[in-house]
């Protein structure tokens, strides 16, 4: 099938998903209030009791906060592949004449449109909170990119495991778990006080490089590397890029084959 038809038919499955996400205002309504609740309590609660100034910390939080959003494309994905293929509606996506790579396609790609549209109120609270980004229209728009790029991956990797996964109850269960990611990351503190191995985990993390990127492109406080980091903390924009194509090629392809083939 042409790249024409498939981009229609993606076209088509996104639509269908953001039609979905408007009749579901309260999860809506949660997914963008939640990085805000997290962002209010960890940068005056935490902030208090850190080596880092208040303002400081928080400027370090925001980016953190926008990578830990944007990796939670593995949580919603699961979730919305899973609710699809156990109440049928992959099937007969399948009966249909399109591409295949379509749905998953238009599934993702509506996530990322949502995504987006959801970072606006944690930035402007962020900017409330003494946050700035520091390099311009520039540095704003390469930190945008890697954000959206990241989600589109983690949005992959999780429709993949959505579509292995045996009911809804699991992959929700799986999906809730990945909250523990950002916190082996430098989403939230700085790894250098962490111990070795500690370390080392958190700066291979993902979210890690493009907490780290988002940081360096705005121009704020840990943006730099750390002496001695791992090479992803030490390059994160580079990092941040690999990681995303990377987990991109990795769980795209099969994730397409898998809905092509169905349940086992």
């Amino acid at each position: 099938m042409s790249a024409t038809a498939l981009l229609s038919d993606g076209a088509a499955v996104l639509t269908r998903q953001l039609q979905k996400a408007r009749h579901a205002p309260a999860l809506l309504v949660l997914t963008q209030t939640m990085p805000i609740m997290m962002l209010l309590f960890f940068g005056y609660v935490f902030g208090s009791a850190l080596a880092m100034p208040g303002s400081e910390y928080r400027e370090f939080l925001v980016p953190g906060l926008l990578a830990a959003t944007a990796a939670n494309g593995l949580m919603t994905g699961m979730f919305t592949a899973a609710q699809d293929a156990h109440r049928g509606v992959m099937d007969r996506f399948r009966t249909l004449p399109m591409s295949r790579a379509a749905v998953p396609l238009g599934q993702t790609a509506a996530d990322l449109l949502t995504t987006a549209v959801s970072l606006v109120p944690l930035m402007l609270v962020g900017l409330a909170m003494g946050w700035r980004i520091e390099n311009g229209l520039p540095g704003a728009l390469g930190a945008l990119g890697v954000l959206m790029l990241f989600r589109f991956a983690t949005a992959w990797v999780g429709t993949y495991l959505g579509l292995l996964s045996k009911s809804e109850e699991a992959a929700g269960q799986l999906g809730s778990s990945t909250f523990v990611l950002p916190m082996l990351s430098s989403a939230y503190l700085p790894t250098a006080g962490l111990p070795g191995w500690l370390r080392t985990v958190a700066e291979w993390n993902p979210i890690s490089s493009v907490a780290t990127a988002v940081r360096s492109l705005c121009g704020n406080a840990g943006g730099e590397a750390a002496a001695g980091a791992a090479w992803p903390a030490a390059h994160p924009v580079a990092g941040a890029v690999a990681w995303s194509l990377l987990l991109l090629v990795l769980f795209a392809p099969p994730a397409t084959r898998r809905f092509a083939r169905g349940r086992d």
